[in-house]
């Protein structure tokens, strides 16, 4: 199976426009024609812009935006999508592929995900072949734990009488015939909904996967199921997926079955030719990885709140307008004490001439003074988290604010790698936060 990886905002342009360079793949003219229908097809629906149009060396291009994961087109070649800090902490793109696992395992349809698996070799496996062999291994549990049985009505003409008669129908069909009986009665089998929507997505996969350790546990699998019929509307069948007790080891596979069928992956490729994408929006992937990390970081008597909306920004005609909603939290008995918000840009601690600023934006200041002065009244601090790259190893000197001097603003960086968060030298905000593995004297050194 053709492929190429890419990261964030890398463009794509047609393979006989262009070589490749940094930032920029080529990739065959089909695929170049279907990603250029992806994107208008994005604009006009208003769906979530994971792709644009834009020149590059004054050819057509499409722009893939900060969206990660796997993209198929409908002839198979498959492009791979890997988080931009890969290439800001370096390693390339195996620990960029292995990063993005780890950090999608806090997601929540993806804790299931075992990176440590001697199966997985995440590192030189692709994103798609990831997702696949991890489905697969929750399909296999499945089987060895039994497929669940359960009853269904069924209506058939049979030679003995079950269940009950169904007089119209019988008499249109066997009016000649003695021997037969149209009923309608319960039957005991697996085919049941669950049953149905994983052989569905293990034929998916089968057709997907390139692997042959894949190939080669899916056609076992599917051989399992073959008495179970595939699944004919897999959003009706979803919606009747009813877990037993003791059927409780279904559920990571059908948390994989819901991204394979499409019923609940983030973007799925459309058009005349089914093209499975699964994209993810990097911006909440950061957010959860960091909310899960940093409530271990925190000293216990505090707690992490995640997409606080207690607040508004205006009230108009007795309703409020504009909900305040900070990514995180810090609580103490229901009090607020600190507001954080996190975000996925790559910012630079020596870019302060001009314009430059660091590269932070002017808008986010305005947010989380908003923020500082709804959730904290004007006093405390408030933070905004970046991941920590080679170009930004360590806290930034406080912002204050002129009118509001009772509140502070901090800049920090997250280390993903640590999976925890750099505080500044000062030691302001220690009063919050365990101490971190990465003492403040080692931040430069360590990568």
């Amino acid at each position: 199976m053709a492929g190429i990886t890419i990261y964030e905002f890398d463009a794509l342009v047609e393979a006989r426009d262009l070589p490749d360079a940094a930032g920029l793949h080529s990739v065959p003219s089909s695929v170049f024609a279907w990603l250029e229908q992806q994107a208008l097809s994005a604009a006009e629906t208003g769906e979530a812009a994971w792709l644009r149009l834009t020149q590059r060396r004054g050819r057509r291009a499409v722009q893939v935006n900060s969206f990660v994961g796997v993209i198929r087109a409908p002839d198979g070649h498959q492009i791979e999508v890997l988080p931009k800090v890969g290439k800001a902490i370096g390693g390339g793109d195996d620990e960029a592929r292995q990063l993005l696992i780890e950090m999608l395992r806090c997601l929540g349809g993806f804790r299931h995900i075992q990176t440590d698996s001697a199966q997985l070799m995440a590192t030189r496996m692709p994103l798609l072949e990831v997702f696949i062999s991890e489905f697969l291994r929750a399909a296999e549990h499945v089987v060895k734990r039994g497929l669940r049985s359960d009853y269904t009505i069924r209506q058939d003409n049979v030679c003995a009488l079950r269940g009950k008669l169904q007089m119209a129908a019988h008499l249109r069909q066997n009016l000649c015939r003695r021997d037969r009986f149209f009923t309608e009665f319960d039957e005991f089998s697996t085919n049941r909904p669950e049953n149905r929507l994983l052989h569905s997505a293990l034929r998916r996969a089968l057709s997907w996967t390139a692997s042959q350790t894949n190939q080669q546990l899916a056609r076992e699998l599917c051989f399992v199921f073959s008495d179970v019929p595939t699944s004919d509307m897999p959003s009706l069948d979803f919606q009747r997926v009813r877990l037993d007790r003791g059927m409780a080891h279904y559920d990571h596979a059908l948390a994989w079955s819901r991204l394979i069928l499409g019923d609940e992956s983030p973007l799925t490729g459309a058009g005349g030719h089914r093209a499975p994408s699964l994209l993810f929006p990097m911006e909440a992937v950061f957010e959860t990885f960091v909310a899960k990390h940093l409530a271990r970081q925190l000293l216990p008597a505090f707690a992490l709140r995640t997409q606080a909306r207690s607040f508004s920004l205006v009230r108009h005609q007795g309703q409020d307008w504009f909900r305040l909603k900070p990514d995180l939290l810090v609580q103490d008995a229901g009090a607020n004490h600190l507001v954080l918000d996190t975000k996925w840009k790559l910012i630079d601690s020596q870019k302060t001439t001009g314009t430059d600023k660091y590269g932070l934006d002017q808008g986010d200041f305005y947010q989380l003074h908003a923020y500082g002065q709804s959730y904290l009244d004007g006093h405390g601090d408030v933070v905004l988290i970046y991941p920590r790259t080679d170009a930004f190893d360590q806290a930034l000197s406080v912002f204050e604010f002129p009118k509001a001097e009772g509140l502070r603003l901090w800049v920090l960086p997250f280390c993903l790698r640590g999976r925890e968060i750099l505080l500044p030298k000062c030691g302001s905000l220690d009063e919050f936060f365990v101490p971190g593995k990465l003492h403040r004297s080692e931040l430069i050194a360590v990568v």
